[in-house]
């Protein structure tokens, strides 16, 4: 697909710094913006922030639907990461885990606060975002850059991310919904009978322990794409866990839309996120 040249529509005076390269791969440069609320003298809470797109289009300037964050108060850090025509999972994770520790080195030179950071997403994005509440400290998802920092994240929001890649899979060929097939075939190198073991690692219930990140899970009953239950399994993982986790099941939501991203929505987000990393 085409990639798309527009800057996202932020809040009146927000500031941004625009292609910062936070690694370099075979295949691209990974770049994120920083988008900072207006009217501030001192770093704000950090958020990062990772696009949706079926893991198979997008790009860190996809992130218009986390510009509410700024109106609270929080630096908003949209990434790049590879797409899965140019890597197979788990390059994803890898560079998002990337991208963190090079806030985290990189903070007093960046001049942000990253000793507690939160993590967003949409679909594919907040699936990514999921992850990394729930594999903090797994070495086959490091990267040799700034290893020695933190790869922990203090909270979640999931928008309609897939709990399970091998759920996800499943329901799709159940349905014949073949665009969700080859999207989460993609994503895993295969079909689900050749890489089960790997959508399993790309799924994260499989990773749900006691010291996963607090969530804040957001998914439509009506979700074509990626169904519900995959939300809710998640969220039952991880209170069993003994973890924090919110569901908003919206009656009549769709795969995205108005219907998840109401003023209310926003502020129980708002509200979870300065909890814990305000």
């Amino acid at each position: 697909m085409p990639e798309d040249k527009k800057e996202p529509i932020m809040p009146e005076g927000t500031k941004i710094r625009k292609d910062i390269e936070y690694r370099k791969t075979g295949y691209r440069r990974l770049l994120m913006n920083i988008y900072e609320p207006a009217g501030v003298s001192k770093p704000t809470p950090l958020i990062l922030y990772m696009h949706g797109g079926g893991w198979i289009w997008g790009d860190r300037r996809h992130c218009q639907r986390a510009g509410y964050l700024l109106e609270y108060g929080f630096t908003v850090v949209s990434i790049d990461y590879s797409m899965s025509y140019q890597a197979p999972f788990p390059a994803q994770i890898q560079d998002c885990k990337a991208a963190l520790r090079f806030l985290r080195a990189n903070s007093a030179g960046l001049n942000l606060d990253t000793k507690k950071v939160g993590a967003c997403g949409h679909s594919a994005g907040g699936h990514l975002a999921s992850l990394l509440g729930t594999t903090s400290g797994i070495r086959d998802f490091d990267t040799p850059e700034n290893a020695g920092f933190s790869d922990r994240i203090d909270a979640v929001c999931n928008y309609y991310g897939p709990g399970s890649i091998t759920e996800l899979i499943r329901y799709a060929l159940n349905a014949g919904a073949d665009d969700t097939i080859k999207q989460g075939e993609q994503l895993i190198g295969g079909t689900l009978k050749e890489k089960m073991a790997i959508s399993e690692k790309a799924s994260p219930l499989r990773h749900v322990h006691s010291q996963a990140s607090p969530f804040m899970i957001i998914h439509g009953d009506n979700d074509k794409i990626v169904n519900y239950s995959l939300s809710v399994s998640l969220h039952e993982a991880l209170v069993r866990a003994g973890v924090e986790s919110h569901l908003n099941i919206v009656r009549g939501g769709a795969h995205g839309g108005n219907l998840l991203e109401t003023p209310d929505m926003e502020e129980k987000v708002a509200y979870f996120f300065n909890r814990h990393i305000g």
